[in-house]
């Protein structure tokens, strides 16, 4: 009876590897939109320049495609498992830029690949890194007034209305960010308008700056969005 064949790592390159940085996976990343898996940082850096799978060239999404990233710990696992000492290496590697803390453009340490593995875990800390580099915006956020609207009592104006945020800050960032200065129960929703038209919650600042906001020149800044208790035109 013959011993069962013995397969080598590289029979599956082709499923651990980025397609991007022709490396292994590293905080495998997968487009719900397509299915395709990327490194981390990888795909969040292409997705700067571009809305497409860099893979089947699919738009992922109109205005914000790292809303469609989705972290596979599975698949981590099994190139972790197929890999020898890839976890220890890794695990060096963060630990060698928060050792040195370089600081180039006000950040510590380069921003290549390997020294965002630890940046970028789908959500919390790491987008607050991510941001602070990004192209600012500044938003005057104006309470709009109706006294036949109802919850008008609930919404008031901020005491400070203007803000400064990342061009990619979401509408539903703002939403939230209002329902927090505002202290409105967590069920309560607002609408946010530019120029009298609802903006959804996947648009982008420079989205709206881009496409919305009608004024140009010394009066175009800032931008002003308007909020109000939400219409329910069902």
């Amino acid at each position: 009876m013959t011993s069962p064949r013995k397969h080598l790592v590289k029979d599956f390159n082709h499923f651990i590897t980025c397609y991007v940085c022709k490396g292994y996976l590293i905080k495998p990343t997968t487009v719900t939109e397509c299915l395709h898996t990327f490194c981390r940082s990888c795909i969040i850096q292409h997705f700067e320049d571009s809305n497409d799978c860099p893979k089947c060239g699919i738009q992922v999404h109109e205005t914000n495609p790292r809303e469609m990233l989705r972290l596979d710990n599975t698949l981590e696992e099994i190139i972790f498992k197929l890999v020898p000492g890839l976890r220890e290496k890794q695990q060096q590697e963060i630990e060698f830029w928060r050792s040195r803390k370089w600081k180039e453009n006000g950040e510590d340490g380069p921003r290549s690949k390997r020294s965002r593995l630890d940046d970028d875990d789908g959500g919390g800390g790491g987008d607050g890194d991510y941001h602070r580099s990004d192209p600012q915006i500044a938003i005057c956020l104006d309470c709009l007034r109706n006294s036949s609207l109802v919850g008008e009592n609930v919404v008031k104006g901020l005491m400070k209305k203007f803000i400064r945020c990342s061009t990619r800050v979401t509408v539903g960032t703002i939403k939230k960010f209002l329902s927090l200065k505002l202290k409105l129960p967590s069920s309560y929703e607002l609408d946010v308008l530019c120029n009298g038209e609802i903006m959804g919650k996947d648009h982008t600042m420079e989205f709206i700056y881009m496409t919305r906001w009608r004024l140009r020149g010394e009066t175009a800044y800032p931008m002003v969005l308007e909020y109000r208790p939400r219409i329910d035109f069902g």
